[in-house]
């Protein structure tokens, strides 16, 4: 592996500040909003679908333009950060592999996370490529910033339907993270387990994966990318965003 591309919510970044707020702005207790949140999680739903169980008629966009107006916008620091995310992505670079951190997020979000200073070759969100996460479109741009073919390519992240299957299906290499709701609750789902390539509980597992990945090659004699675990084990990639 070449290049490690990584997701942003609740692969880097914890979401208890950004459900916290929109709790207060909705005038809901945090819990509340945490166990609708959840529920969406467990049946494969969006998770801003908790927000419009809250507000039916709710706009998320315009109330997202709404906060910001108010004064009541995106924040982001050092604390929002996993622990192991700094000395990850240090390693990872101290290595020779090139990190890159694209997610879905705002141009706000952006600008927060370069401001980070974080280790890392590109720091990118959806908002400022103008595509979204599962969009093929995305994980096409991806591929495109990697500087690495996709069999050399390692996309990172915890949300099955957002970051495995897309990923997977562009050809690109995949770790599941089991971090955050979505990472915990379909880590064991049948159709995870068959796609992921790998998974993991923590990034700082990721220097040790790709040294190991690395020496199995070597000793093979075949190269990484011929490896048939990297482009043909894929199962059906059907959507988490189903009632199983």
């Amino acid at each position: 592996m070449e290049t490690i591309v990584l997701d942003i919510g609740e692969t880097l970044v914890r979401d208890d500040r950004h459900w916290a707020s929109w709790a207060d702005w909705l005038g809901v207790p945090p819990h509340t909003l945490g166990a609708l949140v959840g529920a969406a999680v467990a049946q494969g739903r969006e998770a801003t679908d908790a927000l419009r169980i809250l507000r039916p008629d709710m706009d998320v966009e315009e109330a997202y333009r709404a906060r910001a107006a108010a004064g009541r916008g995106e924040h982001l620091d050092e604390s929002d950060l996993y622990q192991d995310v700094r000395p990850a992505l240090a390693e990872l670079r101290a290595a020779g592999i090139r990190v890159v951190v694209a997610g879905n997020g705002t141009v706000r979000a952006g600008e927060l996370l370069r401001a980070l200073d974080l280790p890392a070759d590109l720091v990118v969100t959806s908002g400022e490529w103008g595509v979204r996460k599962p969009d093929p479109e995305f994980f096409a741009r991806v591929a495109e910033v990697a500087g690495a073919a996709p069999e050399a390519t390692l996309y990172v992240g915890d949300h099955p339907a957002d970051d495995l299957f897309p990923a997977a299906a562009a050809g690109l290499r995949t770790a599941h993270l089991r971090r955050g709701p979505y990472g915990h609750w379909w880590a064991e789902h049948p159709d995870v387990v068959e796609t992921a390539d790998f998974r993991i509980d923590a990034l700082t597992e990721l220097v040790g994966l790709v040294a190991s990945a690395s020496a199995a090659s070597v000793a093979s004699g075949v190269a990484p990318e011929a490896q048939g675990e990297t482009g043909v084990r894929r199962g059906v990639l059907r959507s988490v965003r189903q009632v199983y």
